[in-house]
């Protein structure tokens, strides 16, 4: 029986030679696959339902979406609609008041600057809009300052209210920061500011435009204005792209 051992160790002596003889792979390589979601984000601006219910004066929507186009990179635009009713008053003597009505749409780009772990989406945002806004203004009930009465000026009384000026049109450019975090699979929340320089402004010579859908209030002397949502949305996952652990580790860092 020892011989029978004896010849099967002789045997294997040239394998385990030259096994002993090949280098052994310490570095262990990861072959698992992970593969970052893809698609078409969808919502609409929370802040702007919430006024229409809170302000009888103000009515509005806005959807918001973008599209992942790489890693980092999002295709983004905003489409809405406002309707604002407004008054100036000198002490007690209404000076005017008047509504402004019409729709907008803004389309850019985002990028996301935060990096994230494996399986979030989370996102710290700087990006670009350009927008264009079509919309009317309703003139109400004005006043007129009267100097001719050389006893007793005062202001009087418009002679043609509820008098609508439309065709008006706007268009500016956004700097955008924004911050979205996934509160549930595929739910985000988010919020963003928005700086606009306004870079087209058609309005009537007998009125000027106020305030301006998706602009907000313009400012006498000045073509800046500032803008904010609060968005929650959905994200809808249209395909995937695969990335090996490591490479991906590297690049984030």
């Amino acid at each position: 029986m020892s011989k029978y051992f004896i010849s099967i160790f002789l045997g294997l002596l040239p394998i385990l030679g030259k096994a002993q003889s090949e280098p052994i792979d310490l570095q262990q390589k990861d072959t698992v696959e992970y593969k970052d979601p893809y698609g078409l984000r969808v919502g609409v601006d929370l802040s702007k339902l919430v006024l229409t219910f809170v302000d009888e004066d103000y009515t509005g929507l806005e959807l918001v979406g973008d599209f992942r186009l790489t890693r980092k990179l999002y295709l983004a635009a905003e489409i809405g609609n406002e309707t604002k009713a407004q008054s100036e008053n000198l002490g007690n003597t209404l000076l005017y008041n008047f509504e402004t009505s019409g729709s907008y749409i803004k389309a850019g780009v985002d990028i996301n600057t935060y990096t994230n772990w494996f399986g979030m989406n989370n996102a710290i945002t700087i990006g670009g809009r350009y927008a264009v806004s079509s919309f009317s203004q309703t003139l109400g009930d004005y006043s007129i300052y009267e100097t001719e009465q050389f006893f007793n000026s005062d202001f009087l009384a418009g002679t043609e209210p509820n008098r609508e000026f439309s065709g008006l049109t706007a268009s500016w450019l956004e700097f955008v920061v924004g911050v979205k975090a996934e509160l549930f699979a595929n739910i985000f929340i988010g919020m963003s500011a928005r700086l606009g320089f306004l870079v087209t402004n058609t309005e009537d010579e007998q009125f000027p435009n106020l305030w301006i859908p998706g602009f907000n209030k313009v400012t006498d002397g000045s073509n800046f204005g500032v803008n904010y949502n609060y968005s929650i949305s959905y994200f809808l996952p249209l395909y995937k792209k695969s990335r090996n652990k490591k490479t991906a580790e590297t690049s984030e860092q």
